[in-house]
């Protein structure tokens, strides 16, 4: 597994994710995929996994980690995963300076 220092996760992020992952009994790691489709051309996917494959690229943050695989971090290149709360709910968010559009629910973008 490579260390990476291109993308980074926010300790509000980190704090969040050691939450979800008390709450549902699994390792504190949160997997995020750029995956072809949403209403921009990209969308990320997240989920709780701490399975890690060859190539996984992780950030580790507070006690948390984030994972990406080499595919995705091409698309992820600078970008700060962060948790954000506020009057759209809860979630995720990444802010990908490659990014040159992203929809309003902020989990998809385009290139």
């Amino acid at each position: 597994m490579k260390a990476m220092s291109h993308v980074a996760l926010t300790d509000k992020a980190a704090a969040r994710i050691l939450e979800l992952a008390a709450k549902a009994h699994q390792p504190a790691s949160l997997r995020i995929a750029v995956n072809g489709g949403g209403c921009s051309g990209f969308q990320y996917d997240f989920s709780l996994n701490d399975d890690r494959e060859d190539g996984d690229i992780a950030v580790l943050q507070g006690g948390a980690t984030l994972l990406v695989d080499s595919t995705s971090v091409v698309y992820m290149e600078g970008a700060v995963v962060d948790f954000v709360d506020d009057l759209m709910g809860q979630s995720f968010r990444v802010i990908n300076p490659q990014a040159k559009s992203s929809c309003g629910c902020g989990t998809s973008f385009s290139l």
